[in-house]
């Protein structure tokens, strides 16, 4: 009786903390329909400055505390929003969610750069931690009873504040109907600014009172993870009830520690499971309380554009990439090719991305997790021979895509019915459950009736030998990187052939309009889980060739970061380009690693500068996720942005042929040994931002049309066309270009046929 009292009490109090972060998270989502995935690292952040306030420079704990928690947290949170999240009203979903994800990524590598993780720390307890009652047998800490307290406080005040005073209802009418709400003399600016810097603060309330509970120790990563945990909590108010939110924390808290208390020490599993159990929670939450229903296109019109290539083009495409690879091998030496061939693996996973999320609409928060699956199928099913003879089978390749396929279909099955935000909660947790359940389980497990043992990840670390397909073996690096480019071609070819076909167009109307798509009679269900299952399979050859590619995993090499990573720079290339998944794939596996361990081997090769390459270290691993908070400046994506500056070069042929001319000169200079690999990328990049400008410059006309160009010259304000200059046909499609309304050449001419057509 007294372990129940005791695992009783302590689980109020986790449940407690937990209920204090959801809340936040309810608030901001409420009042700016955007789900905050940084608020674990918000959570962080406020942590660690109070340990470095209190223990670091050892300030007075109220003193501490009135900075970190009325100071840095609210400023935090008003500054983000009017910084950054105001910027992405008209945006699609899932460019929020990786903006706020870009957020959370950006907030660990600064915790990082400024707080070494090398160097332990502690964060005691309010009081010391003998400082306490006895409750029941058990002793209760002034911390943990402050903790009890302060969320029993906020539920009820939140409550009242949502629906006993004006500015709350205001509040929750900013997300709904903002300029309903401007119009009753309110500002949706301000309170939503207002709702982020008090999310803020629950956040850093959080942190700074779960830590000291949870052990003491400050680490980004776990503290971060430990209070996404409360976004199971949110999802059990719907995110929009702060008492039903506040109920399922303290149904998370107590299970925790029960789980801690009465399940059996000779579980090796029970830990891990422990640690998964909220994310388990939040998955089972999201499908018996499904949150989405069927909805037509949203009245507003969102900024993102994409074009679609025709196979032929994404053939001459792909064939262009294999003869620029084999030109770059040229280049290169051992390190190199495996760097690009890594790179070149992760952008095939990243290709899953372009079908579920570009084409389908669908969001995944776990691609890499599904690259774990066939890389655990291939160590264990899939490797034939012993020691530098073994090689990874063509059987078991296709035995792990299979599997995972099969995967696949089986956490879509559940999720069928979830779109958007709860598609994209679903699957991260699905991701935080492979980490925790599958990847760092590394004790045996006998299988029953079977009388044999296995383990999911033994010693914590997997070898995967290089596969070999007849002749063909990607033990040579080369083989290697050209098998990984002819992979990534074919694949990208084949969606673009499946987003041209019926299926594809199929796809687009879920997209779209899920209403309007079963309407007219598409089967959404078979729809979803096709399109899970395919994407799925093309992510777990991607892990495949991935794990093969480094030789040796570990657990890290899946994480639900690599996973948020991935698709952040996949979301900022592009992800409706085949090109985009190709660019986002690069510069997760190899780009921004690359240039950190430049800098890095810089700073120990000239100790005279040895600050500043270390610090354009830490400001290459951070900037990921700085162009990932800008995406709502530019949504398409960057490839979209090149794709459009280049559509209009046909035209300016001759500056075409002059950044050709340049290119294979800069290429030739480096194949001859006068300009280095890091020159050459850093000149061609600028060739490749500079043509369209140097296009623009020598022929605007090309550009702009020569309606614009006249009405620029003339400095005739667009309104005014048709006023103070004559309404001309070019100027006509100006404006629709402008305005993003541009039509077919053939539409185009039907309908001045009609105009011109007398009465």
């Amino acid at each position: 009786m007294h372990t129940f009292v005791e695992f009783t009490i302590f689980g109020l109090i986790l449940g407690g903390v937990y209920g204090i972060a959801a809340s936040g998270l309810v608030l901001t989502y409420n009042t700016s329909g955007i789900f905050n995935f940084a608020h674990g690292a918000e959570a962080m952040l406020g942590a660690f400055l109070y340990w470095q306030v209190r223990f670091g420079w050892h300030w007075p704990a109220p003193l501490a505390l009135l900075f970190v928690l009325g100071v840095f947290g609210p400023l935090m949170g008003g500054v983000l929003y009017l910084l950054i999240m105001r910027g992405l009203r008209d945006t699609a979903e899932v460019t929020k969610i990786v903006v706020s994800v870009a957020l959370m990524l950006g907030m660990l590598y600064l915790s990082v750069w400024i707080w070494n993780p090398s160097t332990p720390r502690t964060d005691e307890k309010f009081f010391g931690s003998r400082s306490g009652v006895h409750l029941f047998g058990t002793i209760v800490t002034t911390h943990e009873m402050i903790a009890l307290a302060a969320a029993v406080v906020i539920a009820v005040g939140l409550r009242m504040l949502f629906y006993r005073t004006r500015a709350g209802v205001a509040m929750r009418g900013a997300v709904d109907d903002p300029n309903l709400l401007q119009l009753n003399g309110h500002n949706p600016e301000r309170l939503a600014a207002f709702s982020w810097a008090l999310g803020a603060f629950l956040a850093v309330l959080a942190g700074v009172l779960i830590t000291p509970i949870s052990g003491g120790a400050v680490e980004a990563n776990a503290l971060t993870l430990l209070v996404i945990d409360a976004f199971a909590a949110a999802m059990f108010g719907r995110l929009r009830s702060v008492p039903r939110t506040f109920v399922g924390a303290v149904v998370l808290g107590l299970a925790n520690n029960y789980v801690a208390a009465y399940f059996p020490k000779t579980w090796s599993w029970a830990s891990n499971f422990r640690i998964s159990l909220p994310m388990i929670t939040l998955f089972l939450v999201l499908i018996v309380l499904p949150q989405d229903r069927l909805r037509g296109a949203s009245i507003q019109r969102s900024r993102e554009r994409s074009r679609v290539p025709s196979v032929r083009t994404a053939a001459i495409a792909g064939v262009a990439l294999v003869t620029v690879v084999i030109l770059l091998r040229q280049l290169m030496v051992d390190s190199d090719i495996t760097a690009l061939t890594i790179g070149l693996t992760f952008a095939v996973i990243a290709l899953s991305l372009t079908l579920l999320t570009g084409y389908a609409g669908e969001m995944n928060l776990a691609a890499v997790s599904f690259g774990a699956i066939g890389t655990l199928i291939v160590f264990h099913l899939g490797v034939h021979g012993h020691g530098l003879a073994a090689r990874t089978t063509i059987g078991g390749i296709l035995l792990g895509v299979l599997v995972t396929a099969v995967v696949g279909a089986i956490v879509a099955l559940p999720a069928l019915r979830l779109r958007g935000l709860y598609l994209a909660l679903a699957t991260m947790a699905f991701a935080v459950f492979m980490t925790a359940m599958v990847l760092h389980d590394g004790q045996p497990h006998k299988l029953p009736l079977l009388h044999s043992s296995f383990s999911f990840f033994p010693l914590g670390t997997m070898i995967i030998p290089a596969p070999k397909v007849g002749p063909i073996d990607l033990q040579d690096g080369t083989t290697f990187l050209m098998t990984a480019t002819v992979v990534f071609a074919l694949i990208g070819t084949g969606l673009i052939a499946l987003r041209n076909s019926s299926f594809g167009r199929r796809l687009t109307a879920m997209k779209d309009s899920p209403a309007a798509s079963a309407t007219l009679g598409q089967n959404l269900i078979k729809l979803k889980l096709s399109v899970f299952m395919l994407s799925a399979a093309i992510a777990g050859l991607g892990g495949i060739l991935m794990s093969a590619a480094f030789t040796s995993v570990t657990p890290d090499h899946f994480s639900v970061f690599v996973s948020l990573a991935l698709l952040m720079l996949v979301v900022v290339s592009g992800i409706t380009y085949v090109t985009g998944a190709l660019l986002g794939g690069l510069l997760a596996g190899v780009g921004f690693s690359l240039i950190v361990a430049t800098f890095n081997a810089l700073s120990l090769e000239h100790a005279s500068l040895h600050g500043l390459f270390a610090m354009l270290a830490h400001l290459a691993a951070v900037a990921p996720a700085l162009i990932g908070i800008g995406l709502g400046r530019s949504p398409s994506g960057s490839v979209h942005d090149i794709v459009e500056s280049y559509r209009h070069m046909r035209d300016a042929k001759g500056v075409l042929l002059g950044g050709a001319i340049t290119e294979a000169a800069v290429y030739l200079l480096t194949l001859g040994g006068i300009v280095t690999n890091w020159w050459f990328a850093i000149l061609t990049v600028v060739v490749i931002l500079l043509l369209p400008v140097v296009g623009q410059m020598v022929k605007p006309e090309a550009f702009l049309g020569e309606a614009e160009v006249a009405r620029r010259r003339a400095e005739v304000p667009l309104a005014l066309v048709g006023i103070d200059t004559p309404y001309t046909r070019q100027m006509r499609d100006e404006i629709d270009r402008a305005l993003g309304m541009e039509i077919t050449p053939e539409l185009a001419a039907s309908i001045l046929e009609s105009t011109d057509a007398p009465a």
